[in-house]
């Protein structure tokens, strides 16, 4: 059994060997908490969780910190914007990403440290950059030299000559343009902390290298966040660990985007999808389908056909899940091991679309089980799928989704009240063999979105797939 994952250092897909047998240690850029999330921020923290529990299921330790920004150039600008104390919009939107999380059935982060609970780790990152020279203050500023660090910008492949290094406001004294700011100098009315070298608040690249350092040690397995982030942002976080006498992280993995009209969803764009409004208007384990399933590296171009294609396919899943249960008369647990095919897809860069094709196979064999009476095969088909959802967060009847139902959650018991009443008169068709009105009635009902099914506990109806 071995894990591969494509490296984005070394551009190709590479076996897993972890630092450490038996364990796995993964960092992941998490949210800046300037607004709350839409759906493409949350995909990331969804492919790493998938990735986490794939990981735990093959038998390893894994140690999974994902953090948060809570201090930057956006949470100042939104709190000028907004006439709000920045320390305030940050607990708000953290609160905002960590419901967004639980609502997608993300499991928590072994630690999930903020950046301004780090400010003594950033100081003595910085005093051992500047004493090994790759690193100088200038007007309560302070910058990491680029061309002091002969690896700077392999990850992205870039060539320094042509490099265009983004720069904030008031980043003065700088030697050259394409260094890095790492401490910013206080500005009047903005947060700041004391250092050796003037009142200031930290970078956003130092805030990750300084956390990473503290959590996982000088190296680690597996560093992630979105391809956005590659340049400058993990480029300007390995130069600064590397630089500091850090091995950093063994593996670079990069998740894609979720876009809509072609372009990266984002708040700037004014086209972004906030889960808080997504979960109102679909099941949270549908958008979970959605945002996980495609492989991790794919872009998502975000459309409600695919929403409701994705609904439709969850269905089929969960319809089966459902008749499976009523039919064996009690809960299946889920089988110990994933059928062979499935962890073979899974072990391949986290090849989460084939292993997912084999859940479909499998829900298919079991509706043929089922078809055929076959009790026996069709709880030993249950149990395989149960396993497999398990892996992907998916599985219906893990307590997380208890008691979540189909949209509407609220009128679902008066619904159910009047539906039944229709269903009684179907059935009274049916026994005085009036099959004609029975099928009206059935017909009827289906028109009105509900899907009928006959079910040896008597009939059953589900929210058919959208119009």
């Amino acid at each position: 059994m071995t894990i591969r994952l494509y490296d984005t250092s070394a551009r190709q897909i590479r076996d897993f060997v972890p630092l450490t047998a038996g364990c796995v240690s993964i960092y992941l850029c998490g949210a800046t908490v300037q607004a709350a999330p839409h759906i493409g921020h949350i995909r990331s923290g969804l492919n790493f969780d998938i990735m986490r529990r794939w990981f735990a299921h093959r038998g390893y330790e894994v140690t999974f910190v994902r953090n948060v920004t809570d201090i930057d150039d956006k949470i100042i600008w939104k709190s000028a914007e907004q006439g709000r104390p920045w320390w305030a919009i940050g607990y708000e939107n953290e609160r905002a990403f960590n419901d967004g999380y639980a609502a997608l059935g993300c499991l928590p982060p072994t630690y999930e440290p903020r950046a301004t609970g780090h400010i003594t780790e950033m100081i003595e990152m910085m005093r051992g950059l500047i004493e090994r020279g790759h690193a100088y203050a200038a007007d309560g500023n302070v910058y990491f030299d680029v061309r002091s660090f002969p690896g700077y910008l392999e990850l992205s492949n870039q060539d320094l000559d042509d490099l265009r290094q983004p720069s904030g406001d008031g980043e003065t004294g700088k030697r050259d343009q394409r260094d890095f700011a790492m401490w910013k100098a206080s500005k009047p009315g903005e947060p700041s902390w004391e250092t050796p070298w003037g009142r200031g608040r930290p970078g956003w690249h130092l805030e990750c290298s300084a956390m990473a350092h503290k959590y996982l040690g000088t190296a680690f397995d597996i560093h992630g966040g979105g391809i956005d982030l590659i340049f400058p942002h993990h480029e300007n976080e390995i130069a600064q660990a590397k630089g500091f006498g850090d091995e950093f992280a063994k593996y670079w993995v990069h998740n894609g985007w979720v876009t809509m009209a072609g372009e990266k969803m984002s708040k700037s764009l004014g086209n972004s999808v906030l889960v808080s409004e997504m979960v109102k208007t679909w099941r949270p384990i549908v958008l979970r389908y959605y945002l996980g399933t495609p492989h991790y590296r794919s872009m998502i171009e975000y459309s409600e056909d695919a929403l409701r294609e994705a609904e439709s396919a969850f269905a089929r899943i969960e319809g089966f899940v459902q008749r499976v249960t009523e039919k064996a008369g009690e809960t299946v647990e889920p089988a110990a091991e994933v059928p062979p095919a499935f962890a073979e897809a899974m072990d391949d860069d986290m090849g989460v679309p084939q292993a997912l094709a084999i859940v479909h196979t499998t829900v298919r064999q079991g509706n043929s089980a089922l078809a055929a009476d076959d009790k026996e095969a069709a709880v030993a088909r249950l149990a395989e799928v149960r396993a497999m959802l398990g892996v992907l967060g998916l599985d219906p009847l893990d307590e997380h989704w208890a008691g979540e139902s189909d949209r509407g959650d609220d009128l679902h018991g008066v619904v159910d009240t009047l539906v039944r009443l229709v269903l009684d008169q179907r059935q009274s068709a049916r026994e005085r063999k009036d099959w004609t009105a029975a099928d009206a009635i059935r017909d009827q009902l289906n028109q009105s979105g509900l899907v009928i099914e006959d079910s040896p506990a008597g009939p059953r109806w589900t929210l058919g797939p959208r119009q």
